[in-house]
Formats: C-alpha cells, structure tokens, sequence
C-alpha cells in the first residue's frame, strides 16, 4: 500500500513540473489561442448551433430571456412527467402558480416539426469590485441548441421561433397578471408615483359564456375582437393605427358594462374608466390618454349625459334644447365656463381627437367603447368609421338571450324536463312584445332561484303584465307619435325621466345662481314631458 501511495505522489510531481514547464514555455495568449483553435474545431464537425440568451445584457435586462422564462413555463407544466427537477414561482400581482427549469436543467421543445432543446445556465459571478450598479451572484442564462440541418432548410426557423416565443410570452404574462380598474381622480390630480390614474383589481366575473345577448351577435364580436388582437401586421401594412372602437346602446339594464368587462376579460386588458365630468380641458385630456398603456380599454359611459354631443344640424335636438335650456354651447357642456376662459372646458372637437387625431395613436393594441341610451343624441361626427367602427345595439331580452340567463341563474339546459313546456312556450309568445331587459329578468330569477318551476311561472306572469302594460300605453299615445329611441313614448317614459333626472344632478353644481335645487330641477326637465308636475310644484 505504502508503494501505491510513493507513486501517486511522484505522478503528481511530475505533473506539477510539467504544469509549469508549459506554463513557462507556452503563455496565456498562445494558451488561449490554441483553445480557441481546438473550440472551432469541435465546432466545425459538430451538428448543432448553440444559441446563448442571457439574463442581463451589459447592464440592461434581457427581455427576451424573460420571454423564454414564461414560455417555457408552459412547456415544462406540460413536460412535467418527462423533467426531472421543476421550479415553482408566483408574481407579483399574479393568481396563478408557474413552472420553471431548474438549474443547468434541460427541456425539449417542438416547433415547426423541429426538435430545439433549451437549457438552462446558471453558474456563480466572479467577485466584483465597487460598482455603481451591483449585478446578481449568480449568472442566468438559457442556450438553444438546433441542428444544423434544419437550421438550413428552414432560413427563418429562429426568426419565426422567436416571434412565436414573444407573442406566447406576452399571452401568458396577461393571463397570469391580474388586471387593473383605473379612474380619473377629480380635478387631475396625481397619484404618489406622479400618474393621473387611480387603479383597483378587476375583478368583474363577467365573461361572454355568461352574457345574455344573441349568440351570432356575440360570436360577431369575439371573432372581431381577436382579429383586432392578431392585427398588427395588417394595421402597420395598411398604415392605420392599432386602435378600435365599439359603441354600445341600448336601452338601460340590457348589459353594456357587462360587454365591457367580457371584453377586458377575453382579451387580458386594463380597464379605463374616463369620467370626462372631472376633465377641464382639451388637454388634460390629451394628458390622459398618453398615460394609458397599450392592451388597454378606455371607456365613456353615457357619453350622452357627459357632453353634449348632441347632433348639430339646424333645429336639431340640440339647437331645442340649447334654446330651451341656454346651455353654453351646444359643444360644450363641461367646466365652469365657455371654452373663451382659459380653455377649461372640453369641445367635442378635443374629444374626437382623443379617439382618432394625431394623439390617439400613442400607443398601440388600445380599444375606444363608449356607452349610450341614445344614439340618435350622438353628434354624427362621433359615429363615423375610425371612431366608432363598430356600433352594438345592445337589445331587449330576447329568447336565445333567455335561456343564457336561465343557464346562468337556474341551470337550465335547452331541453331539459324541469320546467313545464307550456309555460316555456308562453314566454317564447310574449317575451318580445314585453321588451324586458336582462336586468329586470336577472333580478326576477334571482328571487325564485332555490326553485326552477316557480321561478319561470312568476317570469311568464311578469312578461305578461309588461307586454299588457306596453299595449295599454301604445292605445293612450297612439295620437303622440313614435318616442325616439328604442320603442313607443310611453314605454320609454320612465327611461327618458331618469336620464333628464341625471342630466339635472350633473348640473347641479355648475349653476352658479339663486334659484333653488327644486327650479334648477325642473328647468332642467322637457316641459312637454312633465309639464302636470311642473304645475303642481308650483301651485304647492
């Protein structure tokens, strides 16, 4: 044994003097050289291409080695039986658990019929002097190995493969990330970090499985909202920007805020809630629109009651309630004054350059809705394609919208025994003569939802006093004449009170005079409509 070990220790020496020997006789640079040459040669007969994709570039962070983190989350989640060590991690403001390599691990990933494996590299930085910016104790880094054959058949497998990285990257950072409600604080003011907006989590359960509206309609506007989404080749080609715009009407109670938190939640974008009441001027509302983020939605609601939008052609709607009523301006209806002191007003020429002028393209992949009860009080110039491209009549509760309601709050399915046949065929006779809402249906289900059959009966007996109702108030205004909007006057007397009624509220505070809150009321309600309570105010 003792012979074994005098050996040993004779081969080191030996190898310690033949360490410097070279070391002496050859340097560093001939040294480094000769690795070098050896490298490319291992490499020249080698049938691979490596690809290194670290985490920090020089002293910025690598995004896309973020990219290849997150897809390759999905693809070890999926790989889970195959991988041998697997990292879980969660994000910040994020609901869901994802997968990660661990380190010096490797994975397998198919794309276009290639086989491409990724590894991952971690190995420990070397000790740093002072530095103004420390970097991390450990070096990260991804590598792609691709075979060189396929790499020549295909010239832009790593293009294409890459592009396709980032696009599933960027699905699964906004299905993982929770979403964001923003608002505009009153009188613009600024939050800690110097942003105009104020945000809460979105978490509206709203979705277009559980939307009451037709189903061709709503296949319509998915089908649309997703071609808006993979349209940014097409948008850059034709030169137009990423942008679109939906107008959603319709009576009160048929879903309008709903469609917009089905959108927000079918495509993973924030929500901005523009209250154009507490803007003062063109713009500020400039401001706002450029500290929006892209994948965003940017929303009106009841622009009607917010601006007067109103339509401007002589003897117009507009110009009778301007004359009526003297309001301002029939461009403007915000702010203390006229847009001659010191602009503090928004025109509607400020807000039609929000939505399509030189600032709204500031961003990219950003969708416009707006809201209204009446779009025949909506000036033409707001309508128009590249504003507005797609108008929503948002309708009363029809049958195919019924039965998504009944799914929704009693669990029925079309065809199911649970409820008498008969009354299902009643309410199938009567339901659109009653023109009532989803709301108003919602809200009948909802009471009687512990029972299925007694639920729909009180339904069919609710449709019937509706439609009785409607045709009692067809017979009394028969000689007035057609309501504008979405039915007969007098079934669209309580509608037309309560937005004349909102109208007064918003005003209130802007009427610098001595008259009562009771006249500022009543002088702000169409006579023609509640002239008999006018009179009995004042006789009182």
């Amino acid at each position: 044994m003792r012979e074994i070990w005098t050996s040993m220790a004779s081969l080191m020496g030996v190898l310690a003097f033949c360490q410097t020997l070279i070391s002496t006789v050859f340097p560093p640079e001939l040294r480094f050289a000769a690795a070098k040459l050896i490298a490319r040669f291992a490499t020249y007969f080698s049938s691979y291409t490596y690809f290194d994709i670290t985490e920090i570039d020089g002293v910025n962070t690598n995004e896309l080695y973020n990219s290849v983190q997150l897809y390759l989350s999905s693809s070890a989640a999926s790989s889970s039986t195959t991988a041998t060590r697997l990292s879980l991690t969660r994000a910040v403001n994020s609901s869901s658990i994802t997968y990660g390599l661990s380190n010096n691990d490797t994975i397998v990933d198919t794309f276009d019929g290639v086989r491409l494996q990724w590894e991952h590299i971690v190995t420990q930085r070397q000790s740093q002097t002072f530095s103004w910016r420390p970097m991390p104790e450990e070096k990260r880094g991804f590598t792609l190995r691709v075979t060189k054959g396929a790499a020549a058949k295909n010239e832009f497998l790593l293009e294409k493969y890459l592009d396709h990285i980032t696009q599933k990257a960027g699905e699964i950072r906004r299905r993982n990330q929770d979403r964001f409600l923003y608002t505009n604080p009153k009188g613009g003011s600024l939050d800690s970090r110097g942003h105009p907006w104020e945000a809460v989590p979105f978490k509206h359960p709203s979705t277009f499985d559980t939307l009451a509206i037709d189903p061709d309609k709503k296949r319509l506007i998915m089908d649309d909202l997703r071609e808006f989404v993979d349209g940014e080749k097409f948008y850059n080609k034709t030169g137009r920007a990423w942008k679109r715009g939906y107008l959603l009407f319709g009576p009160p109670g048929t879903g309008k805020s709903s469609m917009i938190a089905a959108m927000a939640n079918y495509l993973g974008y924030d929500i901005y809630d523009l209250e154009l009441t507490e803007v003062t001027s063109n713009s500020e509302l400039r401001k706002l629109l450029m500290k929006t983020t892209s994948k965003s939605i940017i929303v009106i609601e009841d622009i009607d009651c917010s601006l007067n939008l109103s339509n401007r052609k002589p003897g117009g709607t507009a110009a009778r309630r301007s004359n009526n009523h003297d309001y301002p301006s029939p461009d403007i209806r915000t702010g203390a004054g006229n847009e001659e002191s010191n602009n503090n007003s928004i025109t509607l020429s400020g807000l039609l350059n929000f939505t399509d002028g030189l600032w709204s393209c500031c961003g990219c992949e950003r969708i416009f809705v707006f809201t209204t009860n009446h779009i025949d009080k909506l000036d033409p110039a707001l309508l128009r394609s590249g504003r507005m491209d797609m108008h929503i009549y948002m309708s009363y509760c029809s049958m195919a919208s019924l039965r998504v309601l009944l799914k929704n709050y009693l669990g029925l399915e079309e065809g199911e025994g649970d409820v008498d046949e008969a009354v299902m065929k009643g309410i199938e006779g009567v339901i659109e003569e009653a023109e009532m809402t989803p709301a108003d249906i919602s809200e009948v289900l909802i009471r009687n939802r512990r029972d299925k059959g007694k639920a729909v009966r009180e339904l069919l007996e609710e449709l019937k006093r509706r439609a009785e109702r409607k045709r009692e108030n067809g017979r009394s205004g028969a000689g007035g004449g057609a309501g504008g909007g979405f039915g007969a006057k007098g079934s669209m007397g309580v509608v037309e009170e309560e937005e004349q009624e909102k109208r007064a509220l918003e005003i209130l505070p802007k009427i610098g005079c001595d008259q009562d809150d009771d006249e500022i009321m009543e002088s702000c309600i169409d006579p023609k409509v509640d002239h008999d309570r006018h009179n009995d105010h004042k006789s009182t």
